[in-house]
C-alpha cells in the first residue's frame, strides 16, 4: 500500500515537471503564430513593402501589404489604390474570387475615381482568364469548351469599359478579347450543335444552330452552324428547309469545302491569333 503511495506521488511529481516544460512551449508557438511583423511599420515603410512585392511579383506579400495598407489606413488616394492593387495580386495568384470581390468593391466605392476604366478592364481580365481550376490550367482547354458564363461575364465588363471610356488606353485591347469572346461563345454553341448531331437529335442540333446565327451572325463557326442545319434538315427529310439554307451559305460562304470534307478549313497564321479570329468590321 506503502509502495502504491509513493509510486502515484513520483507520477504526479513528472507531470508537474512536464507541465512546466510543455506549457511555455505552446504559449510561444502561439505567440510565434499570432507574430505580425508589420505592427510597428510606418505608413511608408508598409506601402513601399507592398510597392516592392508587387515589382518582385511576390503576390502573396503584394496582397498581405496592400490589405493591411487598406485596413489600417482605410481613408484617402493610397485606400483606393490598394483596393484596386489586392485586386490584380489576387489575380495573379490564381485567387479569382478574392479578385473580383477587391474590384467590384472598388468599382462600387470609387465610381467616379480616375481608374476606373482600368477597374472594369482588370474584371473583365479576372473572368476572361478563368482557367476552370488545376486542370482547365494545363489541359490548353480551349474557351469555348468552357461553361459561357465567364466568358459573359468578361465581355460585360469590358463593353462597360468600351462604351463607357472609348478613350481609354484599355479600350482597343478590350475591343480584341470580346470579338474573341464573340466566337468563342459562337464555338460553344457549334460544339453542342455537333454534338447533337452525331447523336441523330437533329431538331436539337438545328436549335442550337440557330442560336449562334441569331447571336453571332458574323463569327467564322457560322460557317459549321448552316452547315449542320442543311445536313440537319435532309436527316428529317425537310428539303425546302434545307435548299433555303443551303442558298444562305452558299451566299456567304461561296468559297468554302466543308460540303466535300465536312471540316471547316484551319485558320490561316495570321488570322489564328486570338484577336483576330472575329472582325467586327
Amino acid at each position: 500500500m506503502l509502495t502504491n503511495y509513493v509510486s502515484l506521488k513520483r507520477l504526479l511529481r513528472i507531470a508537474t515537471i512536464l507541465t512546466v516544460l510543455i506549457v511555455p512551449t505552446i504559449f510561444v508557438g502561439c505567440a510565434q503564430k499570432d507574430y505580425d511583423e508589420t505592427a510597428s511599420w510606418s505608413q511608408n515603410k508598409l506601402l513601399n513593402e507592398a510597392k516592392s512585392s508587387l515589382a518582385d511579383s511576390d503576390y502573396p506579400n503584394c496582397v498581405k501589404y496592400f490589405e493591411k495598407l487598406e485596413s489600417r489606413y482605410p481613408f484617402g488616394p493610397l485606400a483606393e489604390q490598394a483596393q484596386i492593387n489586392s485586386a490584380y495580386c489576387n489575380w495573379k495568384r490564381n485567387e479569382q474570387e478574392l479578385a473580383l470581390a477587391s474590384v467590384n468593391r472598388f468599382i462600387q466605392l470609387h465610381p467616379g475615381h480616375p481608374d476606373i476604366d482600368y477597374a472594369y478592364y482588370l474584371k473583365g481580365l479576372i473572368t476572361f482568364n478563368d482557367n476552370t481550376g488545376f486542370l482547365g490550367k494545363f489541359s490548353g482547354q480551349d474557351l469555348s469548351e468552357r461553361d459561357p458564363k465567364a466568358s459573359k461575364d468578361a465581355y460585360q465588363a469590358f463593353k462597360t469599359l468600351t462604351v463607357n471610356f472609348p478613350d481609354s488606353k484599355y479600350t482597343p485591347d478590350a475591343l480584341d478579347r470580346m470579338r474573341y469572346i464573340v466566337n468563342s461563345l459562337a464555338e460553344s454553341d457549334v460544339n453542342a450543335a455537333r454534338y447533337y448531331y452525331r447523336r441523330g437529335a437533329y431538331v436539337a442540333a438545328i436549335n442550337r444552330c440557330q442560336t449562334a446565327i441569331k447571336d453571332y451572325d458574323r463569327a467564322p463557326a457560322i460557317e459549321e452552324a448552316l452547315y449542320l442545319m442543311v445536313k440537319s434538315y435532309d436527316a428529317l427529310g425537310m428539303k425546302d428547309l434545307s435548299a433555303d439554307t443551303m442558298r444562305i451559305f452558299t451566299l456567304n460562304f461561296p468559297q468554302s469545302t466543308i460540303f466535300k470534307t465536312g471540316k471547316r478549313e484551319p485558320v490561316t497564321a495570321q488570322a489564328s491569333k486570338w484577336w483576330q479570329f472575329w472582325n467586327n468590321n
